[in-house]
């Protein structure tokens, strides 16, 4: 089953050419009716046929460690397996997942549109499978979900919308378009998604916030890396937040 979700997923590349941005929308919706959730925005469905081409924010790369790589690498969860499962299963707790994997890494937060695929860096092949990995580990361990929340960024949608099927877009969640940020540009986006951070969710649920990792290491100094890697907060519901644990997408079917 899951093999015949990701080919109908990047089938739809081949059903038109490159440079157009039409194309049949029934194979994408049907890649998500696979696992009885709502279809992908209407307006979306239109940029899907370069799904698969592209490749993420930049700054990556280099054998030095940044303060917030480091602290991505040092970070230990204070849960994990059954005890983070059972947690989850209860719900209040928000879930940031960094979009899944694309092709390259570049920066394109000056000149990328949001509203056309073809101008950015979309999910690979390797990014809808962890994508799609992902939603059917929530759906087999029962994991409860409420809000899914996801920038404007391609990258971001696609992943809510075959992890989760429904979505709902935030410009908050937008990295600020300058390769380099000063000292007042990263509290702006700190300031953007902490909000997002800190909401309690609905009883029983757990809300999800697919972005990019600007913003979360604004927020909790904190890198989020690889592509796809997923960090798990405890709003305490005065305003703050505690992160729990992280999971890489494979992750998740092994709690």
């Amino acid at each position: 089953m899951k093999s015949v979700k990701l080919f109908l997923a990047l089938g739809l590349v081949t059903t038109v050419g490159l440079s157009s941005n039409t194309v049949d929308a029934g194979e994408y919706s049907s890649a998500i009716a696979q696992r009885g959730q709502s279809p992908i925005a209407e307006q979306d469905r239109a940029n899907t046929a370069i799904m698969a081409q592209g490749g993420e924010e930049g700054g990556e790369g280099g054998t030095e460690l940044s303060p917030g790589e480091q602290a991505n690498a040092d970070f230990q969860d204070k849960m994990s397996g059954a005890e983070l499962l059972s947690e989850l299963q209860k719900g209040g707790y928000v879930i940031y997942f960094r979009h899944a994997q694309t092709e390259k890494d570049y920066a394109d937060q000056v000149t990328a549109n949001v509203n056309d695929c073809s101008t950015q860096r979309v999910l690979s092949e390797e990014g809808v499978q962890q994508a799609l990995t992902i939603g059917d580990a929530f759906a087999s361990t029962e994991i409860p979900v409420g809000k899914v929340t996801t920038s404007d960024y391609c990258r971001a949608w696609t992943t809510a919308a075959l992890a989760f099927g429904d979505y709902e877009k935030n410009p908050a969640l937008n990295f600020l378009p300058f390769e380099d940020y000063t000292d007042q540009q990263v509290e702006q986006m700190k300031a953007n998604v902490t909000p997002l951070l800190t909401a309690v969710p609905e009883d029983g649920t757990n809300d999800i916030i697919v972005g990019h990792d600007d913003l979360f290491e604004a927020a909790t100094g904190i890198y989020p890396d690889p592509q796809g890697m997923a960090y798990v907060l405890k709003p305490d519901g005065n305003g703050g937040f505690e992160v729990m644990a992280n999971l890489l997408p494979e992750e998740w079917a092994e709690l």
